[in-house]
C-alpha cells in the first residue's frame, strides 16, 4: 500500500479518535440540555473539578481503585447538590437566568478546585502508553497512538451505553417527557426533581472520565477548563438534543480538523485545527440551525 494512503489512514483514525473526545465531553452538556433547556456553562469546568479531584486523591495516598470510585461518588454528589441548590430554586425561571447561574457555577468549581488541590499542573498515568500499537505499526504501517485508542473507546462506550439507557429505560422515557413539556410530565406523574438530579448526577460522573481522558493526554491543568469550547461545534452540528448527534457531530469535528490542518494547513500557515470546527459551526447555524439530528423549534410570536 503506497505509503501516502497509509498517513491518509492514520490521519484519519487519529481524527475519529480526537472526534469521540469531543462526543464525550459534548454528551455532558446534552444530558443538562435535554432535562432543562439549559445550557451548561458549568461543564468544562466540572470536567477539571472531577479530573483534579481524582488526581488530588491519589496524592493523598489513594491507589488507582480506590480514588476512582471515591471520585465519583463525589461527582454524584456535585451534581445532587448543584440541582438542588442551585437549579432547583430557580425552576420556572427564563432561560438567561438558568444559564448565567451555571456561569457563576463554573467560577465556584474552578475556584474550589484551586482552593483544594493547588494549582501546579500534574501529570495523569492510566497505566497506557502514549505510543504506537505495535501490531498496526509491524503489520499494516499505520500509527495509532495506544491512549488515543484506549480514550476512542472508553469514549464511545460510555456514549453508547447512555444512548441505550436514555432511549430504552424507564429514567431515559422519563427525561425525554421532561424535555418536552415540563408540566405535561408532572401532571402525568414523572418525578421531574428526580429526573434532574440523575441527570445532574450522571453529567458529573461524564465531566470525570472526559477529565481523565484529556489529563492522560495533555495533563491536568487548567487548561482542561478550555476543552468544553471544543465541545460547542459538536454540540451545533449534532443536535443539542441528540445523544447520538453528539457522535457524529464530534466524528465530523475530529475528522475534518484533523484532515485540514495536515493537507491545507501547510499552504496557509498552520493552525487550521484551531478555528476550523467554528466555521463548521457557523455554517451549520445558518443552513441548519438545530443541527444534524436536532429537534426543530417552532416559536409562535
Amino acid at each position: 500500500m503506497p505509503d501516502s494512503v497509509l498517513f491518509f489512514f492514520e490521519v484519519l483514525v487519529g481524527g475519529l479518535l480526537s472526534g469521540t473526545m469531543y462526543s464525550l465531553v459534548a454528551l455532558g452538556f446534552v444530558l443538562i440540555y435535554k432535562a432543562s433547556a439549559v445550557f451548561n456553562f458549568a461543564q468544562g469546568a466540572m470536567v477539571f473539578f472531577a479530573v483534579l479531584s481524582f488526581v488530588g486523591f491519589m496524592e493523598l495516598g489513594l491507589n488507582f481503585w480506590l480514588a476512582l470510585p471515591v471520585t465519583i461518588v463525589l461527582m454524584i454528589c456535585v451534581g445532587i447538590v448543584t440541582e438542588r441548590l442551585v437549579l432547583r430554586p430557580l425552576v420556572g425561571q427564563s432561560e438567561d437566568t438558568l444559564l448565567m447561574a451555571t456561569i457563576g457555577l463554573a467560577f465556584v468549581f474552578e475556584g474550589v478546585a484551586q482552593l483544594a488541590w493547588g494549582v501546579n499542573v500534574r501529570g495523569l498515568d492510566l497505566g497506557i502508553a502514549d505510543q504506537p500499537i505495535d501490531w498496526l505499526a509491524n503489520n499494516a504501517d499505520i500509527l495509532v497512538s495506544q491512549l488515543d485508542l484506549a480514550a476512542g473507546l472508553v469514549a464511545g462506550i460510555m456514549v453508547i451505553v447512555l444512548s441505550l439507557i436514555f432511549s430504552k429505560t424507564k429514567v431515559g422515557r422519563g427525561l425525554r417527557a421532561v424535555a418536552d413539556d415540563n408540566a405535561a410530565a408532572l401532571s402525568i406523574g414523572i418525578p421531574l426533581r428526580q429526573i434532574l438530579v440523575v441527570v445532574w448526577a450522571t453529567a458529573g460522573v461524564v465531566a470525570l472520565v472526559a477529565g481523565m481522558m484529556w489529563g492522560a493526554r495533555s495533563g491536568v491543568q487548567f487548561a482542561l477548563v478550555g476543552v468544553a469550547l471544543k465541545a460547542m461545534p459538536v454540540l451545533i452540528i449534532g443536535g443539542f438534543t441528540s445523544v447520538p448527534g453528539v457522535i457524529v457531530g464530534g466524528l465530523i469535528v475530529g475528522v475534518a480538523e484533523k484532515m485540514a490542518e495536515v493537507y491545507v494547513g501547510p499552504f496557509v500557515g498552520g493552525g487550521i485545527e484551531g478555528w476550523l470546527p467554528y466555521v463548521l459551526a457557523v455554517f451549520f447555524l445558518l443552513v441548519r440551525p438545530e443541527g444534524l439530528f436536532g429537534e426543530k423549534i417552532i416559536r409562535r410570536v
